[in-house]
């Protein structure tokens, strides 16, 4: 059975979703955010879903909302069967849901109803989860709250980064999309798990503010974050009288006695700094205005931090 796609979806993460959906031809139209200023000359630049789409003659419509009932009508005048959703950006009104003969899918990057909303994928190593994955989620009005079609999981390693399970996850999720899209084609629908009541968590969307590291906390939950704002908004602290972005940390137990954000050690390996708990060892930062550079760079810059 031939279908009838619209896609919605804005950023790097949606665009192997989108290359799953088009294997076929079906995707009819995309509508993604509409062109952002970005880069220095705050030149408008089209979403990457745009320009797959683009690139595959693929119409594309970027309305700022579905409030207007043009938009609504634009949307019921493609005739969709299904309209699948990733990272769009856009709250969908049930108006909208609605219209696709049968609903509107979701690819979210957890394994619900753990982390809900907008920042799944750092909330779940900053809290030092040991799994993540991706849904097929059939939507409704909720915030993420649908029904569970199809998922797939990954272990969150010690050296994943928010960037590294982004680009991960963004591949499971066209798995799991392709899988639901083959079943609808041999004329099967996915089975329709309710999501359970208990563990339910809310990511919520990354704030610049949150980067700022509190020496006072554990080690393990600053390396936790550090790992999780890599590569965005990446984690930052106060150091000796100069503030660095630290890109790269490891915590380990320790029983120093010293103030938090003493330094304990300064080597080739890393800085070690003091915590409420345990200590943070710094391998990779940068300074104000420089580029990100191993600590060992970063003491020839500052000999006086050296540990003799």
């Amino acid at each position: 059975m031939a279908l009838r796609i619209v896609f919605a979806g804005t950023p790097g993460f949606a665009v192997p979703c989108l290359r799953a959906a088009a294997e076929h031809g079906e995707v009819v139209a995309v509508y993604t955010q509409p062109d952002r200023p970005s880069g220095r000359g705050r030149q408008l630049a089209a979403s990457p879903v745009k320009a797959e789409a683009l690139a595959r003659g693929i119409a594309v419509f970027q309305p700022l909302n579905f409030k207007s009932a043009v938009a609504r009508r634009q949307l019921r005048e493609l005739k969709p069967d299904l309209m699948v959703v990733v990272a769009y950006g856009l709250v969908l009104p049930q108006s909208v849901l609605d219209i696709p003969r049968m609903g509107c899918w979701n690819v979210h990057a957890s394994l619900l109803p753990r982390w809900r909303g907008a920042a799944p994928i750092q909330r779940a190593i900053e809290a030092g989860d040991s799994q993540s994955g991706v849904c097929l989620m059939q939507m409704e009005k909720g915030l993420d709250t649908g029904p569970v079609l199809l998922s797939l999981a990954t272990p969150i390693s010690d050296m994943d980064t928010g960037g590294t399970l982004h680009d991960r996850l963004s591949q499971l999720g066209a798995e799991v999309l392709a899988d639901g899209l083959k079943l609808l084609r041999a004329g099967m629908r996915p089975l329709v798990v309710p999501q359970p009541d208990q563990g339910v968590t809310y990511a919520h969307k990354l704030d610049k503010a949150e980067a700022r590291l509190d020496w006072s906390q554990p080690a393990a939950a600053l390396a936790n974050r550090v790992r999780a704002f890599n590569p965005w908004p990446v984690a930052e602290a106060e150091l000796a009288g100069e503030r660095l972005r630290i890109h790269d940390a490891r915590a380990f137990a320790l029983a120093h006695g010293r103030p938090p954000g003493t330094v304990l050690a300064a080597t080739r390996e890393g800085l070690d700094i003091a915590c409420g708990e345990g200590a943070l060892r710094l391998r990779l930062v940068q300074r104000e205005g420089g580029r990100p550079m191993p600590v060992a760079d970063y003491l020839n810059a500052r000999p006086a931090l050296k540990s003799p």
